[in-house]
């Protein structure tokens, strides 16, 4: 009887162990033991593999990673409903913008320990005075890439670019509104943000006749410039400087001497993230001086990390299309919101691309 007990008792013991394995197979497979994951929403050409790699090894957290070509096409993905976005990656007049329209998370700062290393001058700026929703992430300038193995002639500025004939069908211009309208008004001499509309007629003269000669218009410049798709182009610093590597230093870049936008770029999170812990570290991880260093040297993008920026190599300080001179600096402007405006702006825009 005694071995009857102890043989039920071990079957028992048996199918038990074998249901709890099973459940605990089951229940992975619903979901309880999901991988640590979070969600970056960047510019392309902005993050390495590599750099997203040695945060997984150093955290678990997988990075996936999606791509926008302007801050509106972000802000309309995120007012269309886009969720699953943890970390995002807009300009300063975006963040004013998404601030405005309750579109962003508070950051907690006891979180973000690298904020010790950023440079005060990109802290409290306009945009977000107290830094309650965003970090500065990188900054530089949007000027005039040039494809010295295309073209070689002396190109200033911007009415060299609007204006020159033998560049017809060989050069492009940025497919967003802000940099491209605002590039027309500086050809203009008027200031990067202009609300009037006689200099808003002006300016949209002259994208109409820039037009006639325009390649096209996109904001994916990088890899045009460097298969010789296109011989000038209006580009973002980061992607001129990148193209410059790639081809041995036959790319120039240049800020027009009428003056052209800076930008900074910063980290935030939008609202209701889902994977909150896991996005400020993803943040306190990008604003790392390593990291911020090897995007510079790699990426050149200019960082908002002073530590970052002491450390760099001399060479790379010296980059005056990564660092401009204060003289340069003095004709650029910051994009900044325009509140209604910006129904003219894109009906201005929407004509003049839609223009023969």
């Amino acid at each position: 009887m005694k071995i009857i007990k102890s043989f039920r008792l071990v079957l028992v013991l048996f199918f038990g162990s074998v249901l709890l394995a099973s459940c605990s197979k089951s229940d992975s497979k619903l979901g309880t033991d999901k991988p640590k994951i979070v969600n970056l929403a960047i510019w392309s050409n902005f993050v390495t593999d590599e750099m997203l790699e040695k945060f997984e090894a150093q955290t678990g957290i997988h990075v996936n990673v999606s791509n926008y070509s302007s801050n509106e096409e972000l802000l309309a993905k995120l007012q269309a409903g886009a969720s699953g976005y943890d970390v995002i990656v807009p300009a300063d007049y975006m963040v004013f913008v998404m601030n405005q329209l309750n579109l962003l998370e508070s950051i907690n700062k006891a979180q973000i320990a690298n904020i010790q290393k950023l440079d005060p001058k990109f802290l409290k700026m306009y945009f977000d005075e107290s830094n309650e929703v965003s970090l500065p992430f990188d900054w530089g300038t949007t000027g005039i890439a040039i494809n010295r193995r295309l073209y070689k002639d002396k190109l200033k500025g911007w009415s060299d670019l609007f204006e020159n004939k033998t560049l017809a069908g060989k050069f492009t211009m940025l497919d967003d509104v802000r940099e491209t309208l605002g590039a027309a008004l500086k050809r203009g001499g008027y200031r990067l943000n202009s609300i009037d509309d006689a200099e808003l007629k002006a300016a949209k003269q002259t994208l109409l006749t820039a037009k006639k000669n325009l390649k096209g218009f996109t904001s994916e410049t990088l890899t045009g410039l460097v298969n010789g798709e296109m011989a000038v182009a209006h580009a973002y610093s980061s992607d001129a400087l990148q193209a410059r590597a790639k081809l041995n230093g036959d790319i120039d870049y240049i800020i027009p001497e009428e003056g052209c936008t800076i930008w900074v770029d910063n980290l935030a999170i939008p609202k209701g993230a889902a994977h909150l812990e896991a996005a400020h570290q993803l943040v306190n991880y990008l604003l790392s001086s390593p990291v911020q260093a090897e995007r510079a040297s790699k990426l050149f993008v200019a960082p908002s990390s002073l530590e970052a920026m002491n450390g760099l190599d001399v060479s790379l300080k010296q980059n005056t299309g990564l660092f401009p001179s204060e003289e340069s600096l003095q004709r650029c402007e910051m994009i900044k919101d325009i509140g209604e405006s910006l129904a003219q702006w894109d009906r201005i825009w929407t004509e003049a691309k839609a223009s023969r």
